[in-house]
């Protein structure tokens, strides 16, 4: 049984989509277009270096990114997103796109920072519902050494398995317990 989708308006929202096919990349521009989305806020690159120089000045809240794009696969992209100083927004939330959805590329995307994973063949609701994701339920971003983006745990309640998984979170419980 499908789940209702959000009533969201994204029509305010500004997108940038990176995608070396010109087909998907109308394709993603019709989809955000019927979701009433005005063309002056829907940017398009066809590779991920073209994409990082229009971060530079242009304000996006949402990238819908391609995986596989050459000179600069969509992963690389994201990586340079998070760790640059020269974007204007580096926790910008970047949807990751791409017919490959074996779990390693999705732990891959993961770790190098995407916000949400979409897999083509892409649907309206597929996008909108990532779209809703990203702007109804924003995950705190995190920077560390080896690590910038969203926290990759998914917060589903404080009895969720694996929720105290880190040393650190070991040690606040074990804190609470000699108390």
């Amino acid at each position: 049984m499908a789940s209702k989708l959000p009533d969201l308006d994204i029509s305010t929202l500004n997108f940038l989509i990176i995608e070396d096919n010109v087909y998907m990349r109308s394709i993603l521009k019709e989809i955000l277009r019927a979701f009433h989305v005005p063309l002056g806020q829907i940017n398009m690159a066809e590779d991920g270096k073209n994409a990082l120089k229009m971060l530079e000045s242009l304000p996006t809240d949402i990238v819908l990114c391609d995986w596989e794009m050459k000179p600069m696969p969509g992963v690389e992209f994201t990586k340079r997103v998070r760790n640059s100083t020269d974007i204007v927004d580096p926790y910008v939330p970047i949807i990751l796109i791409t017919g490959h959805t074996e779990i390693e590329r999705v732990r891959n995307a993961r770790d190098h920072g995407v916000t949400e994973f979409l897999a083509k063949p892409v649907s309206p609701a597929s996008l909108y519902e990532r779209i809703c994701s990203v702007v109804l339920k924003p995950r705190q971003f995190v920077r560390t050494q080896q690590y910038a983006g969203p926290d990759r745990r998914r917060h589903r309640g404080s009895d969720t398995p694996g929720d105290k998984r880190r040393k650190s979170d070991q040690e606040h419980a074990d804190d609470k317990l000699s108390a």
